[in-house]
């Protein structure tokens, strides 16, 4: 899985994908955290960084699929996929490197953005004046949620050997997975419309944003990404049948 993973990750690096996906995410959320002024902080007057995390998983949505979408789906078009899949490697062990391959990615598009905390902290009157457990739980959040985006986006180029079709099948899925049951919940009324929201990945992202780790919302992040990979294998084993 290893050899998979640093394949992959180097194959990134190695073409304009990985730079292009860093500097749309940064230019986009750049802009939204300290130049446009309906969502500056530098206008918002309060030493908080919860623009970029309202607009971060957006963002992902579009992001992540565009990195996902050639995983499997290119391999199917230049018929390398029975090469690979002749390789002593397990089902697992190809669907999980390249799993790691696309999340690394997108986890290292969020690590520039940990100057946008410092400067908010610097820029706290008085200096510090920044709430820093909501502001790890809310990269939490966006780290598991850009983890189901990338099982979603894995899935979905398993399934087909053209990558726009895979790009177009993940961004609707992780649109529907983030709001698909928020906006459902919101046809019903008290405990009904609780439980639909929580099915959803909003209703979680939101509670680890305001700093409360819970451990049911890490287990329903857990298993979205584990039953998304499960799917996906049996997507690849299909080809047996």
């Amino acid at each position: 899985m290893y050899s998979i993973l640093r394949k992959e990750f180097n194959a990134f690096l190695s073409s304009p994908v990985a730079y292009v996906v860093i500097g749309v995410f940064l230019v986009a959320t750049g802009l939204f955290v300290w130049v446009f002024p309906d969502s500056s902080v530098l206008d918002y007057g309060y030493a908080d960084l919860q623009t970029l995390f309202n607009i971060a998983p957006w963002i992902f949505l579009f992001l992540i699929p565009a990195i996902t979408m050639r995983t499997f789906a290119e391999e199917k078009k230049a018929g390398t996929i029975e090469l690979l899949l002749t390789r002593p490697l397990t089902d697992g062990q190809i669907i999980g490197g390249k799993y790691l391959a696309c999340l690394l990615l997108a986890l290292l598009a969020l690590v520039p953005t940990l100057l946008y905390y410092y400067s908010v902290y610097q820029l706290g009157n008085p200096e510090g004046n920044i709430d820093s457990a909501a502001t790890v739980g809310s990269y939490l959040g966006l780290g598991l949620l850009a983890a189901v985006f990338a099982a979603i986006g894995i899935f979905a180029s398993a399934i087909t050997r053209d990558q726009i079709i895979a790009f177009l099948v993940a961004v609707v899925g992780c649109f529907l997975v983030y709001t698909g049951f928020d906006s459902l919940a919101s046809v019903f009324e008290g405990s009904t419309a609780y439980y639909i929201s929580q099915l959803g990945i909003a209703a979680h992202y939101r509670d680890l944003s305001k700093g409360l780790i819970d451990s049911r919302d890490l287990l329903y992040f857990l298993s979205m990404i584990v039953a998304l990979l499960w799917v996906t294998r049996l997507a690849l084993r299909s080809r047996n049948w």
